[in-house]
């Protein structure tokens, strides 16, 4: 995944576009060049946080918005049986392999979808809000996801080999 800045000047769906993609890069540019067993090392004690759970977590909440709110596929979560999303950060057993192929799914499914929407206006029913929200709403909910778990994994990735840097 390339890590390009958003446009200075775009249209909004441009830059949503690029903002999303931008931190998309970012999470997987923090778990580059890391093993298996270094990406499943949590920060310090007593947070069982890792590279790996936020991954797994991410793949969860690409699905959970784009294919299930705003397309309206009915869905298991990836990594729980009881809709548990707090399931996806256990890493203990997780590969590198297995939660970016499923986070790259996910995220290839979530740009289908929102090139597939007429505008940023298009809505979709939130269960948990019990409202409609639009994409444009969707699209800065995950700007925010990712920049905040963005903040973690810069914590974990120094805490692993003291890698730093936005």
């Amino acid at each position: 995944m390339e890590r390009t800045g958003p446009p200075l000047t775009g249209n909004e769906r441009d830059t949503l576009r690029a903002y999303l993609d931008y931190h998309r890069a970012t999470l997987a540019w923090k778990c580059e060049g890391l093993t298996d067993e270094e990406l499943r090392r949590p920060s310090m004690p007593p947070s069982t946080l890792t590279l790996l759970g936020l991954v797994r977590h991410m793949a969860e909440v690409e699905r959970h918005w784009f294919r299930r709110t705003l397309n309206g596929e009915e869905l298991p979560h990836l990594w729980s049986d009881t809709h548990d999303f707090q399931a996806a950060y256990d890493a203990a057993g997780a590969t590198r392999e297995e939660a970016f192929t499923a986070w790259e799914a996910e995220v290839a499914h979530a740009r289908r979808i929102e090139a597939a929407a007429e505008s940023l206006d298009v809505t979709a029913f939130v269960t948990s809000w019990k409202e409609e929200a639009s994409l444009r709403l969707v699209m800065l909910h995950l700007i925010h996801e990712y920049a905040r778990h963005n903040g973690h994994a810069d914590l974990l990735r120094e805490a692993v080999d003291g890698t730093t840097g936005a």
